[in-house]
């Protein structure tokens, strides 16, 4: 089946309750057995059903499969938020003493969480770009994970999944991309050789921007070293199921970061819809970087655009496409207010992957623990706005950012003269 097909019909669709085409919200926290054994049995795993929602609960297993199955992976695991997935899939592997290399451009909340991680004597050593030439000279004997994102976010650079996988699988380490800015329409991680793959939900699989939510897919083709993935040790008998065992079974239950059943099922929705809404979302950003970028004295990023950085990968990787983000760069600060100020249409608002577009200044709020050099490094300067583009007619968006940045421009010149 191709994408949209299989959204509706891949294996993952059930013949849900009623006839219902849809799953049903099983908002509820318990759930009742005919008798004890029956109740013993589930909560043994030895026999199916659900014990209690932070377990496990009808709607969220119903969108546990159906991203799983987009992504192609051997299970999914679905969090409370993009940030918890993101901790999860860090701690369900790694110990005190344990090392991550990641890249210096990864959004700025994931960056502060590499930094409480260091409490936990985890450290994190960062490189400027996620490739092989760099991060090869950080690996030691403590390293066990690389960490990057599809599409960095705001910097806009493009991991090279197959090449840094050869590398982290040649050192016996693991590979965890985050593809929330990409999304399975226009990428598969695992099937380049990713282990892991998470996404904030928040975003593009749910659409709308109406509930927070995340996810973490296993891929399950990790030959596990039980001896240095220690934290794993105590799963050994599980082969390469033992990451998702520990994940479902113990850390990921214990620490009660699960979804909500009414987030599940609004994400259910979403993903029903995220072919056609990508295609509308990454034609609408190519169309607004390209105008955009003949304006004088406006810089303009985005993988469509052949003098960005992440162009050549845009075109190897991702289909052709360039995603649903751009930045812009007018200049000085007090004209990216200005400018943000006077969009019409665009939404002042701090998410991405929404159906509206949406814009904000990285400098002043995502980045405001980071430091002028984590700045520069993950390509965020004070001039620079970020735009989530929707899915609204083209033509509109691009009268509005035209007229917008042009008319800022003439007043900064009256100004001066």
């Amino acid at each position: 089946m191709e994408f949209n097909t299989k959204l509706l019909h891949g294996k993952a669709v059930r013949k849900y309750a009623d006839g219902a085409t849809l799953p049903q919200i099983s908002q509820v926290s318990a759930f009742q057995y005919d008798s004890a054994k029956e109740q013993d049995e589930v909560f043994h795993h030895k026999a199916a059903g659900f014990a209690y929602s932070r377990v496990a609960n009808p709607t969220v297993a119903a969108f546990e499969q159906r991203i799983n199955e987009m992504e192609g992976g051997n299970a999914a695991i679905a969090c409370s938020s993009g940030m918890f997935a993101v901790t999860l899939s860090l701690l369900n592997m790694l110990c005190a003493g344990d090392e991550i290399i990641a890249s210096g451009g990864l959004y700025g909340g994931t960056i502060d969480l590499f930094e409480d991680l260091t409490k936990f004597d985890i450290v994190t050593r960062y490189v400027e770009h996620m490739t092989p030439e760099e991060i090869e000279p950080l690996i030691s004997e403590r390293t066990r994970v690389i960490y990057g994102e599809v599409i960095s976010n705001p910097s806009l650079e493009i991991l090279d999944i197959r090449a840094v996988a050869e590398l982290a699988h040649t050192h016996g380490l693991v590979l965890i991309v985050d593809s929330t800015t990409a999304t399975p329409y226009l990428i598969n991680p695992i099937r380049l050789g990713a282990d892991v793959v998470v996404h904030s939900t928040t975003k593009y699989i749910n659409g709308s921007g109406n509930s927070i939510g995340g996810v973490i897919i296993d891929s399950a083709r990790f030959p596990w070293d039980f001896d240095r993935f220690t934290a794993l040790n105590g799963y050994r008998s599980f082969g390469k199921f033992a990451y998702t065992i520990r994940l479902r079974t113990d850390i990921w239950e214990n620490m009660g970061g699960c979804m909500a059943p009414m987030t599940a099922f609004l994400n259910v929705i979403g993903l029903e819809t995220l072919g056609l809404r990508m295609k509308q979302i990454c034609s609408n950003a190519e169309e607004l970087a390209r105008e955009l970028s003949q304006i004088p004295g406006v810089i303009v990023n985005h993988p469509s655009l052949p003098d960005s950085p992440g162009h050549a990968l845009a075109m190897q990787q991702l289909g052709g496409m360039g995603g649903g983000i751009l930045t812009v760069r007018v200049g000085s600060r007090e004209r990216a207010y200005t400018v943000i100020d006077r969009l019409r249409y665009a939404v002042r608002a701090t998410s991405l992957g929404d159906t509206r577009t949406l814009v904000i200044h990285p400098a002043s709020t995502l980045y405001i623990r980071s430091s002028e050099k984590q700045k520069q490094i993950a390509g965020v300067f004070d001039d620079m706005i970020r735009i989530s583009v929707g899915i609204e007619d083209a033509a509109d968006l691009i009268e509005d950012f035209t007229e917008a940045i042009q008319s800022t421009a003439h007043r900064t010149e009256g100004e001066k003269a």
